[in-house]
């Protein structure tokens, strides 16, 4: 990371806007694998349970049940700034390939091994999304601690957010 005490305020504020509107957007995309293996994850208990395959009503009928099982998922807790990603800038083409609609419209059907390729398949790619939310978590506190330094030092002062 460059020199953040070569940075102005304002330079530092905007690194920090973006880098958390950059974790936003990683954590809907987050969400979005852990859904799908959930999802994955029902079908495979359902056939460790013997029950029949849903068909599409029972499916759609059950999806918050499915979907709610973890509502509270690991990680540090922060309350994010931004509360949605601006969706333009959102690319789910590796998760798609992975999991897209079509993959999920005929699930029942799949084999044991390629549910459990999926699970495989989409818990990296959620690994790999958490690892760059870590990295850009990181990045966010390091420019935050400048800011803060800056205010503790006296270099920066709360009356120039006033003017």
């Amino acid at each position: 990371m460059e020199d953040l005490t070569a940075l102005s305020m304002d330079e530092l504020r905007a690194k920090r806007a973006e880098g958390q509107a950059v974790e936003v957007g990683l954590s809907y995309l987050r969400r979005l694998a852990q859904g799908r293996l959930d999802i994955v994850a029902a079908e495979q208990r359902r056939r460790a349970e013997g029950g029949d395959p849903p068909d599409a009503e029972h499916l759609v009928e059950s999806l918050s049940d499915i979907l709610g099982d973890h509502l509270m998922a690991p990680g540090n807790g922060r309350l994010p700034q931004l509360m949605t990603p601006d969706l333009s800038e959102i690319d789910t083409s590796e998760l798609d390939a992975i999991a897209g609609a079509g993959r999920f419209r005929n699930l029942t059907e799949c084999s044991d091994a390629d549910l459990a390729e999926l699970v495989e398949r989409l818990s990296a790619y959620e690994a790999d999304v958490s690892a760059k939310r870590r990295a850009i978590f990181e990045q966010i506190d390091a420019l935050q601690a400048e800011i803060t330094r800056r205010y503790k030092t006296g270099e920066a002062s709360v009356e120039s957010l006033l003017k």
